[in-house]
């Protein structure tokens, strides 16, 4: 009888043991593939599992090495005990109870626990955030002993334990990664609008920018009539002010002061005190380090210049957002009206329109590296101004000019080889 209690023990706490090893091998894959920003979510809804989890994992170290602690004591006292019921109760080989001790460990304290971490890592690892935090605190002597050791060796191999935290930041093609494979779970619309904050980083001022020739703003030359009407037709809220061309820029004015500066110009007087500054910007600018000096400037609006300080174009912030959300919207209406689509599979536009626009509209790959719009690409291409009726051939496209107002393209036709 006192063997059969023994025995009984015996076995008792071979199984809790064997539990308690896969709830090491479970909580292991569960912290260590569980999301940080569904555990932050889960914390900001007052889950204090989540915000326990979120503290383990700040040093992961310390985490990792409190499991593989408990876990290696739980299966080392298996066997041992394993080691007691072959040999003294059932007159066993060694070697029988260890192969036996294996499949059992394998099957059901490491690939069972661990794959149903795997398939929900954040529930495992809010449920056993308060047992390892308090395995953490029991074991810290132990664990700033092994950890001491292991930080030496990995000096060795010019390692950082406080690098595995580093692994979180994405770059911008892994990130593009993950939102081409998110699915479903990012509605279209939103999945296209991060691809475009994505492909930000690749662009430059000049991508973006007006040209010169499709700049509006107001020649105080033309008087107070045509400035009535470009304020009225305009959708920017600052205007470049200028006598006869660009090049000749007085300042900005800004809608608010549209009102004193209509009276001024008709009454013939000065408008320079309602105008601002102008700000000029380099067209090879990153798009998204012009987007921080706009706001840290406390600027909407720049004129664009080149290296030699002769002005290119305009840029507003007004431009860089509409680069982000441009193809959303009352937006994405306006480039069907500017990109008409014929049956023969054909496109219709004229020649200020943008060759980014139109790629970025139909996916088509219409060279844009040196010319920003038609016009400026098959004027550089033929190396003279256009004339009407012309066919020409650039790369898998051919451009047939329709129209021509003013030695620029009102109307051309575009089709894909």
């Amino acid at each position: 009888m006192p063997e059969e209690n023994s025995l009984l023990f015996l076995f008792s706490t071979l199984v809790f043991l064997l539990i308690l090893s896969g709830f090491f091998s479970g909580s292991e894959t569960g912290m260590m593939a569980a999301n940080k920003i569904k555990l932050k979510n889960l914390s900001k809804k007052s889950k204090k599992s989540a915000k326990r989890a979120l503290e383990l994992l700040k040093k992961p170290d310390q985490l990792l090495s409190a499991i593989l602690v408990g876990n290696n004591f739980a299966n080392i006292l298996a066997s041992a005990i394993v080691t007691i019921i072959v040999t003294d109760y059932f007159g066993l080989n060694v070697l029988i109870g260890s192969v036996i001790l294996t499949i059992i460990i394998l099957i059901f304290s490491e690939i069972t626990p661990k794959t149903m971490a795997a398939i929900k890592p954040e529930s495992f690892a809010t449920r056993s955030s308060f047992l390892l935090k308090i395995l953490v605190y029991i074991f810290k002597p132990l664990i700033f002993l092994t950890n001491s050791i292991s930080k030496l060796i990995l000096k060795i191999f010019n390692l950082d334990a406080k690098d595995a935290n580093s692994n979180d930041n994405l770059n911008t093609e892994e990130l593009r990664t993950l939102l081409d494979e998110s699915g479903d779970l990012i509605p279209k619309q939103y999945r296209k609008m991060l691809s475009s904050v994505l492909g930000m980083e690749e662009l430059v001022v000049e991508d973006v920018m007006l040209p010169t020739n499709e700049v509006i703003g107001i020649d105080i030359e033309k008087g107070h009539g045509k400035a009535i009407e470009i304020i009225e037709s305009t959708e920017y809220s600052r205007l470049p002010v200028f006598n006869e061309s660009i090049e000749n820029i007085v300042g900005i004015l800004h809608l608010k002061d549209s009102h004193a500066f209509l009276e001024r110009l008709e009454k013939l007087k000065s408008t320079k005190k309602l105008l601002k500054k102008a700000y000029f910007v380099s067209q090879s600018t990153a798009l998204m380090k012009q987007l921080r000096e706009f706001l840290s400037n406390n600027q909407s609006i720049a004129l664009v210049v080149d290296e030699y300080g002769e002005i290119q174009g305009l840029i507003s912030i007004e431009d860089i957002f509409k680069e982000i959300v441009g193809k959303f919207g009352s937006a994405k209406e306006e480039l069907k009206k500017e990109f008409i689509k014929l049956k023969d599979g054909s496109i219709l536009t004229d020649g200020n329109s943008r060759i980014r626009d139109l790629n970025k509209y139909i996916d088509w790959k219409i060279p844009e590296d040196n010319s920003k719009t038609i016009n400026g690409l098959i004027t550089e291409y033929l190396d003279q101004i256009p004339q009407a009726n012309l066919c020409i051939q650039i790369e898998n496209y051919r451009f047939e000019v329709l129209e021509l107002d003013e030695n620029l393209i009102s109307k051309i036709k575009i089709v894909k080889i």
